[in-house]
């Protein structure tokens, strides 16, 4: 199989191995001459980044970067990004990296020309039209992971450095308006970024897919999202030179961000605030938690996994479905509980509260109670 093309769902995709040397002709069909590239702090000075920044500057876009990027990133981030952006006199972002840098590149673009805080445009009712649409800046996306699919997404994650709560700020121009999808930009991944990259996806597939609400477009692609991981996440952790296992991995990283429009639920409720929290791996602390949603969930959605693990080829029912999962986390080396990965048992009731509030709550299969929420906690921690 040629893992090469250029497809314009849910935007403009150039998918392919090499194609980050499409980078200057990407930001001239987004009408961008002045781009500011925005990555996290450990990307800055790897060869992938500089080279980029070369072909951008050979093409004369200039070099220029901004890379004060935590890897949750917070408003005090985006503040300084915004700065940076207007002092450079850009038109444009290139969101370059993981979540974190595709994250923040968006609320840049987004925030640059705003009047008004990035906490007025969370994704509540219709707060996005609150926004200037037309001050918005376009978007190039170049992802370096896979596994946010934060570069077909239409918000970013922003967390309050007061209260540590993740926020999501939506607004349907966070869609970049080009992707460039080149595996070769994820092959000196550590295995420990692969893996946790990988279950995000994963999560957000079987969370999309898991969801009662009615999207049966991304309910379709949100299942062939799991089966690509189910194929190609062992390979890729495996031989991180694996081109087509990292291609493939990348198609699922964007396949379960356009699945989750249908909606995610209590992994991602759970994992948002012990994120904020405790600065854990986002994809990672999905991975710890899927065992103890799965278990909660399954009066609502065993028939519906059963379908699934036919699909995945998977025997034994539910059953099945779920000795997998649990069986892909050891192979690969995931926690089996959150205290592996520092979070404590002190803050729970906080950890509850902030769970039930968060987005994600309100499409979970079970409705999310105090009592049912502190279980999951318990059961993870």
């Amino acid at each position: 199989m040629q893992l090469t093309g250029n497809w314009s769902y849910p935007t403009a995709i150039r998918f392919g191995a090499g194609r980050i040397a499409e980078i200057a002709d990407a930001c001239a069909a987004a009408g961008i001459s002045r781009p500011l590239l925005v990555t996290d702090k450990g990307l800055a000075g790897m060869p992938i980044t500089q080279s980029t920044l070369g072909l951008l500057d050979a093409a004369g876009l200039g070099r220029a970067m901004f890379s004060d990027v935590d890897p949750n990133p917070t408003e005090i981030n985006l503040a300084e990004g915004v700065a940076a952006y207007k002092a450079g006199g850009h038109d444009g972002v290139v969101a370059f990296g993981g979540g974190s840098g595709l994250d923040l590149g968006k609320a840049i673009a987004f925030m640059a020309g705003q009047t008004r805080p990035v906490w007025d445009f969370e994704d509540v009712g219709d707060w996005w039209t609150r926004a200037n649409h037309d001050a918005i800046a376009p978007i190039v996306a170049v992802p370096t992971t896979a596994g946010t699919g934060s570069e077909v997404g239409r918000a970013s994650v922003i967390t309050n450095s007061q209260t540590h709560v993740k926020k999501i700020i939506f607004h349907p121009k966070f869609l970049p308006e080009i992707v460039i999808c080149d595996p070769e930009l994820t092959v000196g991944m550590p295995k420990i970024i692969t893996v946790g990259t990988g279950m995000d996806a994963f999560a957000h597939c079987l969370e999309a897919f898991s969801s009662p609400f009615f999207h049966p477009m991304s309910q379709g692609i949100a299942l062939e999202g799991m089966r690509l991981v189910k194929e190609y996440l062992p390979r890729a952790f495996a031989d991180g030179t694996d081109l087509e296992a990292r291609g493939q991995m990348m198609a699922a990283a964007s396949m379960g961000a356009v699945g989750f429009q249908k909606g995610l639920g209590a992994v991602h409720a759970l994992s948002h605030p012990i994120g904020a929290v405790y600065n854990t791996h986002h994809g990672m602390t999905n991975a710890v938690v899927i065992p103890p949603v799965l278990n909660m969930n399954r009066p609502a959605i065993e028939d519906r996994i059963d379908q699934a693990a036919a699909y995945l080829g998977i025997s034994g029912g539910f059953n099945g479905f779920f000795d997998y999962v649990t069986g892909l986390r050891e192979s690969l080396g995931v926690p089996d509980k959150l205290r592996e990965l520092g979070v404590g048992d002190d803050r729970i009731d906080e950890l509850t509260v902030m769970a039930l509030e968060d987005p994600s709550a309100g499409g979970n299969p079970v409705t999310l109670t105090a009592e049912n929420t502190r279980a999951l906690f318990e059961a993870s921690i």
